[in-house]
């Protein structure tokens, strides 16, 4: 299900119903899906503590699909936007700030996909864990990187603001209990 998203853009680029501007089209969907599944990577918790733990089951695999989808999102900008160029990448930096902290989040992700891996999972031990919290600055980052694109219309950054302010007081809350029981913040 996961593979959907991307198999109607693969069907979409092959018959050329991208509509009049297939970058702009690819870089949005792309950055839809991504943001989607942050979402449901950060509710799987709060869900599966709340009675319903079958998302929870999926979070890794989730997460790998926002990196997949990240990745892609980067790899339109890289072919269409500066076309390669490591020089154009860093005056995109530079200059956009929007670009770069959709680059970090997407740079954060890739220790997070690479950690993923059960066998290093279970090496890395509790480390694992405290590693993977940066999902949460991944949230936050594609966040901005939204805010800074959506220009007038707010709605949707305001929507996944929403969501995602909610879901990170959900676990600063979690964390806060988990100190103030044991006396340490939990991993």
């Amino acid at each position: 299900a996961c593979l959907l998203p991307f198999m109607a853009l693969v069907g979409a680029v092959a018959t050329n119903s991208l509509g009049p501007d297939p970058a702009e089209h690819l870089m949005h969907v792309t950055g839809e899906w991504v943001m989607r599944f942050l979402v449901l990577v950060l509710l799987a918790t709060p869900l599966a503590r709340s009675g319903w733990p079958r998302l929870a089951r999926y979070r890794r695999m989730l997460g790998l699909y926002a990196w997949f989808y990240a990745t892609l999102h980067l790899l339109v900008f890289a072919q269409v936007y500066i076309g390669w160029s490591g020089e154009q990448l860093v005056e995109e930096l530079a200059e956009r700030p929007y670009v770069l902290v959709g680059f970090l989040a997407w740079l954060i992700l890739v220790p997070l996909g690479i950690t993923s891996a059960h066998a290093i999972r279970k090496k890395m031990g509790r480390h694992w864990r405290q590693l993977h919290r940066l999902t949460y600055a991944v949230a936050v980052l594609g966040w901005l990187h939204l805010l800074w694109l959506s220009r007038s219309d707010l709605g949707e950054a305001a929507i996944y603001g929403i969501a995602f302010a909610i879901l990170l007081l959900y676990r600063v809350m979690i964390d806060f209990g988990k100190k103030s029981r044991t006396g340490t913040v939990a991993s």
